[in-house]
């Protein structure tokens, strides 16, 4: 199978992930998530609720999934909020938190935010939740790139399509955020990814990041995905990632610096592809200020 390297290098679509079978299903419910959110969206807005909808509290910028319980909470939150779930129950915790750091720390208020969704997937939750409040009324602000998309695609007012996290071809300060959601670990340049984040991002703008990590990260010898080794961040690799964003001028917003900050007692996620247990770590910069 061709890695996301080789296909950046080549230019070419990757391969679906997980086969042609899994890709006609998530084409499924991709058609699904967005005919409930283009419905769900018009309702709304003759209520007025779309305005008046909370923005996320339950998952802070920064943080790690330490049980259960937090996607859990996250969960019933976003229920709450009336937002299509994601049928991976955990995957809501950490995109609840991009959705709430970009609300809250990209946007004045306006929903008018540019966004990209960098490695993408058009059945993940964070394009259609940002859409549901409000964002992406603007031509081309809500933005979905990834390495296996072929033509550019549209839902309800969002662009997918072929892009390279680690050469957008976007002009410089063209965006007010970036969401990446369990993307980094499947063989991302780090420093290419984060450079490039940092060039397209304007001053004050955020990059939200998630990937699997663990205190003391599980043997992968041997296990792949998605064409590459699978990969599973422990606290050394998180350190050196969060030196690595502030060396491209990107600032951690949050604290990881005490004693427990990347702890957690549980692995509250399993992968059955793999057949590991580990949990989620989210990750959220502000594009420094120039001076």
């Amino acid at each position: 199978m061709t890695t996301p390297d080789e296909a950046a290098a080549s230019g070419q679509v990757a391969a679906p992930p997980g086969g042609p079978l899994l890709a006609v299903a998530k084409r499924a419910a991709e058609h699904v998530l967005w005919a409930r959110v283009a419905v769900q969206r018009r309702a709304e807005a003759r209520r007025g609720y779309a305005a008046n909808r909370p923005v996320p509290r339950s998952v802070p910028p920064t943080a790690v999934l330490r049980t259960a319980a937090d996607w859990e909470r996250a969960v019933a939150e976003g229920r709450h909020l009336r937002l299509p779930l994601h049928r991976d129950a955990p995957k809501n915790w950490d995109a609840l938190g991009a959705v709430g750091a970009v609300l809250t720390l990209a946007d004045d208020g306006s929903r008018t935010a540019r966004v990209m969704d960098a490695g993408s997937a058009r059945y993940s939750p964070v394009l259609p939740w940002l859409r549901l409040y409000g964002l992406g009324d603007a031509p081309d602000s809500l933005l979905g790139i990834n390495l296996e998309f072929g033509d550019e695609v549209r839902r309800d007012g969002v662009v997918f399509r072929h892009g390279d996290v680690t050469a957008t071809g976007l002009p410089d300060g063209s965006l007010d955020a970036i969401t990446c959601m369990s993307v980094i670990e499947h063989g991302v340049p780090l420093e290419g990814f984060l450079r490039e984040s940092a060039r397209v991002l304007r001053p004050g703008g955020v990059l939200c990041v998630s990937t699997d990590y663990d205190q003391d990260p599980p043997d992968t010898t041997g296990r792949t995905a998605y064409g590459t080794p699978v990969k599973i961040f422990g606290p050394a690799d998180i350190s050196a990632l969060v030196s690595m964003a502030d060396a491209a001028g990107l600032e951690l917003v949050g604290d990881l610096s005490t004693s427990d900050a990347l702890s957690h007692a549980e692995r509250p996620v399993h992968w059955d592809r793999v057949d590991l247990d580990y949990t989620f770590i989210l990750l959220t910069f502000r594009r420094r200020q120039a001076r």
